[in-house]
């Protein structure tokens, strides 16, 4: 009896997952035209407690996505523009001088805007290395480090950056340190004429549409640590853990695995070796595994398939491959590889 009853509790909670995160993307979606697909994946990386980098050209929507998903969830919003004189002090903070009573002068910590739920960095890679690097320990670890002291972040934390693809002139490229932290890499795509069509309806008109919260906001930072909690329970096989392994191992050209061919007639080891300079490291691995859970939850399980893989192996790895010039001569893409990849371990599993 006592385990029919965990059964059902577990399933309960699925389902209360499903329905919250659909009412989420609902929400945001009456303000976002189209992008379903973005909305999914944004939120699938905020309840597997991961950071997002979201690529597109100006007027796509990224600025809107992020505060309406600050709206929905009740959470405080920041935005931070980034521009070359932004120092990291600007972020996270810096030590000030006050006056107490008395006449006693101390140093003070005074927070950056970094300390909210939802950061919108907002054209990223127009900060210089040093103001980059700065974030670092924040994506990771949740806090930052100032004067030797280390201040925690406000929780939830979610970031989410932006880049300008075609302006790239006074830019500077993102390290590979810094990709690699984020969960997944989205590229926002132009609107097609029916979408670009209700967007003139919606935002020509003097009435607009005010996101509504979707948790209760008593409840809603407990009711988050509740989903991402619930993202990390659910059961992953041994099968399903191999299988992860090796497409993780297959995107080092170092790797030793031999097999069938690409359609240009190299073996997948070959092809690899062409055009990787180096493959993906382990936390693509577990951004891969934490996706893949969020999938089945939506799909009303409580463990992972191959297909909720695979579903979700292209948006965690596509930005931590390291591909040479050979590969950008000949328009290979990261994406390329991994659904060859894909190719390959599926037909051996």
């Amino acid at each position: 009896m006592q385990g029919n009853e965990e059964v059902v509790n577990i399933q309960k909670e699925v389902t209360s997952f499903r329905r919250d995160f659909y009412d989420l993307c609902e929400e945001i979606g009456k303000v976002i035209v189209g992008n379903k697909d973005i909305i999914e994946k944004v939120l699938t990386a905020f309840f597997a407690n991961g950071h997002v980098l979201l690529e597109g050209v100006p007027g796509l929507g990224k600025t809107l996505l992020v505060k309406s998903l600050s709206k929905a969830l009740g959470f405080d919003f920041n935005r931070i523009q980034f521009t070359p004189d932004l120092m990291p002090a600007d972020i996270v903070g810096t030590q000030i001088v006050v006056e107490r009573s008395g006449g006693i002068k101390e140093f003070e910590f005074s927070a950056g805007p970094i300390f909210a739920n939802v950061i919108l960095a907002d054209e990223i890679n127009r900060a210089t290395p040093k103001t980059q690097s700065a974030m670092l320990e924040a994506m990771e670890e949740r806090q930052v480090t100032v004067s030797g002291k280390t201040h925690k972040l406000t929780n939830p934390f979610f970031f989410f950056f932006t880049q300008n693809p075609i302006e790239m002139e006074g830019t500077y490229t993102l390290p590979e340190a810094q990709l690699d932290r984020f969960f997944f890499k989205v590229n926002l795509s132009f609107p097609c004429g029916s979408e670009l069509k209700e967007i003139l309806r919606k935002t020509t008109v003097n009435e607009k549409y005010v996101i509504k919260q979707v948790l209760d906001s008593k409840n809603a930072a407990k009711r988050v640590e509740e989903m991402k909690k619930l993202v990390r329970n659910i059961l992953v096989s041994s099968n399903v853990e191999d299988y992860v392994v090796n497409i993780i191992t297959m995107t080092h050209p170092d790797n030793q695995e031999t097999g069938s061919s690409n359609p240009g007639g190299d073996t997948i080891r070959d092809f690899i070796k062409r055009y990787v300079t180096y493959g993906s490291s382990p936390r693509g691995a577990q951004s891969v595994v934490l996706a893949a859970k969020v999938k089945a939850l939506l799909d009303n399980r409580a463990n992972i398939s191959y297909d909720d893989v695979d579903k979700v192996a292209v948006a965690s790895l596509n930005h931590r491959l390291l591909l040479n010039f050979e590969a950008d001569a000949d328009n290979i893409k990261s994406k390329d590889i991994i659904e060859n990849i894909l190719e390959k371990v599926r037909n051996k599993r």
